[in-house]
C-alpha cells in the first residue's frame, strides 16, 4: 500500500507541510509541528496482520527491517525509501525483570526497559535514524543541507553524531561547558562532529541553536524536530510486543526535554487507534527537584506553566528548565491519566544504587524514574498486583563519576544509605578470611 505521513501543526490550525520541508514551527501560528499519518488506509490492514508482520521482521537481518524502529516503519514514516535509510538496527532492547527489587518494593511484576543498550547508548538512537534518515533523502533528492545541529546535554550529541557520521553528513554539537561527562563528550568527538562546548546551561545551548536552524542549510535535530518522536514511540511499541501485545498498568519514565513523554504516548495511541491493543497505561513522569518546571505545573493541575532556571543536578541530561515539548507532554499526561513526580538528589542516588544491587547499573536519570517508583508504591498509587514498566533512558556506563562518587566518601562525610566501599588491607590470608567472614555475617 502507498502509506503516507506527513506534518501537521499540533495546536489545531489544521496546516500541513511535507515531511521533506526543512520547517520546525508552523508558518500560521508559530504550534509544534507533529507527523500524522493516513490512519484511514492503515486500518485497511488488521491488527492482526500488523502483529504479525511485526514479529516477521522483529530483530531479523533483513535490512532495515530487523531494527526495532524500521520494523514498523509503516507506523514510523513509510516515506523514507529503503536506500536513504540509516540504521544501526536500534532498538531491540532488553526488559529486564528486576524480580529482586520488585520483591523489595512489594512487587511481583517489575520491568526494567534497558533503553541505554543501544548503538550509542541510549534511547536517542531511535529518534535519530529517523530524522537522519529524512535528512539524507532530503540531501539525495535537493543537496541543499550543509549540516545537521543540535543542543544536547550528552545523549542527543552521541546519537546525531554517530548516525550523522554513518551517513557522511556533517554535525555541529552545541553542549553546556562542564555539564556533560567525559564519557559524553568523546562520543560526538569521536565520531567527527564540529563539537562546540559554550559557557551557558541547555536551555542557552537550545536558544543559539534555534536561531542558527532559521538558516535552511543547517537542519535541526532537536526533539522539537517531531520526526525525532516518531522513533522515539517504538518504545511503546516494543514493549508491548515483547510482552505478547498486552499492555502495562504503568509506565514510569525521566523527563527533561519532554519529548520522550509525547513519543511514549503517541506509540500507545497509534496501536490503540488500529486496534492492537484495547487499553491505555498510565504514565508517570519523573523530574529532578531541581530541575522540575513539568512538575511544578502538575501541582496546579497544568492550569499553569513557567520555564524556571535549572540548577545542577546529577541526572545532567534532565537539567532542563525551559522544555520545547512540554505542551505535548501536557496533553499526553492528561489522556493517560498521568501523574508527575520529582526526586530529591539523595533520593535519585539511592534509588539508582538500590536497584544496582539486584543486578542493574543505572545512569542517574534511571534513578529519578526509580526513586518516583518508590514515592509511588508507598503511597499505594502502584498496587501489588500491577506490571510496572520503568523506562532506563541510558546506560550507567556514561556516567562513571556519578557511580564511583557514591561509594567514594571523604572521611567525616555521612555515608549514603547503599555505600559499598572497597576495603584496603594487607595480603594476609588471615585478614582477608577474616573480613570475608565478618561481610557474610553481617
Amino acid at each position: 500500500m502507498d502509506y503516507n505521513a506527513w506534518f501537521e501543526c499540533s495546536e489545531g490550525c489544521a496546516e500541513t507541510y511535507s515531511l521533506s520541508d526543512v520547517i520546525y514551527r508552523c508558518k500560521n501560528c508559530d504550534g509544534l509541528l507533529a507527523v500524522k499519518h493516513d490512519m484511514e488506509l492503515l486500518k485497511q490492514r488488521s491488527a492482526d496482520d500488523w502483529k504479525s508482520l511485526f514479529e516477521q521482521r522483529y530483530m531479523r537481518t533483513q535490512y532495515p527491517y530487523g531494527s526495532g524502529v524500521w520494523g514498523k516503519k509503516e507506523l514510523v514514516c513509510p516515506n523514507i525509501d529503503d536506500d536513504n535509510i540509516i540504521s544501526m538496527y536500534e532498538g531491540g532492547t532488553n526488559l529486564f525483570w528486576a524480580d529482586r527489587f520488585g520483591a523489595q518494593l512489594g512487587l511481583g511484576d517489575l520491568w526494567i526497559k534497558q533503553c541505554g543498550i543501544s548503538h550509542t547508548g541510549s534511547f536517542k538512537d531511535l529518534g535519530m535514524t529517523v530524522l537522519v534518515s529524512m535528512v539524507n533523502q532530503i540531501i539525495n533528492e535537493s543537496g541543499n543541507i550543509r549540516a545537521v545541529m543540535c543542543a544536547s546535554t550528552g545523549d542527543t550529541s552521541a546519537a546525531l553524531a554517530a548516525y550523522a557520521s554513518a551517513a557522511g553528513i556533517p554535525a555541529i554539537i552545541l553542549l553546556p561547558k562542564a555539564k556533560v561527562t567525559r564519557e559524553q563528550l568523546i562520543q560526538p568527538i569521536a565520531n567527527g562532529a564540529l563539537t562546540l562546548s559554550l559557557e551557558t546551561d541547555f536551555d542557552g545551548c537550545m536558544a543559539i541553536v534555534q536561531k542558527l536552524a532559521a538558516r535552511p542549510e543547517f537542519y535541526l535535530a532537536n526533539s522539537i524536530n517531531s520526526l525525532r518522536i516518531e522513533g522515539q514511540k517504538t518504545i511503546s511499541m516494543e514493549i508491548v510486543q515483547q510482552f505478547n501485545w498486552e499492555v502495562p498498568d504503568w509506565i514510569i519514565i525521566p523527563g527533561g526535554n519532554l519529548g520522550n513523554v509525547s513519543a511514549l504516548g503517541l506509540g500507545f495511541l497509534m496501536m490503540y487507534d488500529l486496534g492492537i491493543i484495547d487499553k491505555l497505561p498510565r504514565i508517570a513522569c519523573a523530574q529532578a527537584e531541581r530541575a522540575n518546571p513539568l512538575y511544578r505545573s502538575y501541582q496546579t493541575g497544568f492550569t499553569e506553566f513557567s520555564a524556571i532556571t535549572a540548577q545542577a543536578t546529577q541526572a545532567t541530561a534532565i537539567q532542563i528548565g525551559n522544555p520545547v515539548s512540554v505542551h505535548r507532554a501536557i496533553r499526553t499526561l492528561r489522556r493517560f491519566d498521568g501523574i508527575v513526580d520529582q526526586a530529591t538528589e539523595t533520593e535519585l542516588a539511592d534509588a539508582a544504587a538500590r536497584a544496582d544491587r539486584t543486578g542493574l547499573f543505572n545512569c542517574p536519570h534511571t534513578g529519578v524514574a526509580l526513586a518516583v517508583l518508590i514515592k509511588m508504591v508507598e503511597r499505594k498509587q502502584i498496587r501489588p498486583s500491577d506490571r510496572v514498566i520503568v523506562i532506563s533512558t541510558a546506560t550507567g556506563l556514561k556516567f562513571p563519576d556519578f557511580k564511583v562518587d557514591y561509594h567514594n566518601v571523604d572521611r567525616g562525610e555521612p555515608p549514603p544509605r547503599y555505600l559499598n566501599a572497597p576495603i584496603e588491607l594487607e595480603a594476609d590470608y588471615e585478614n582477608v578470611l577474616k573480613q570475608i567472614g565478618a561481610h557474610l555475617d553481617a
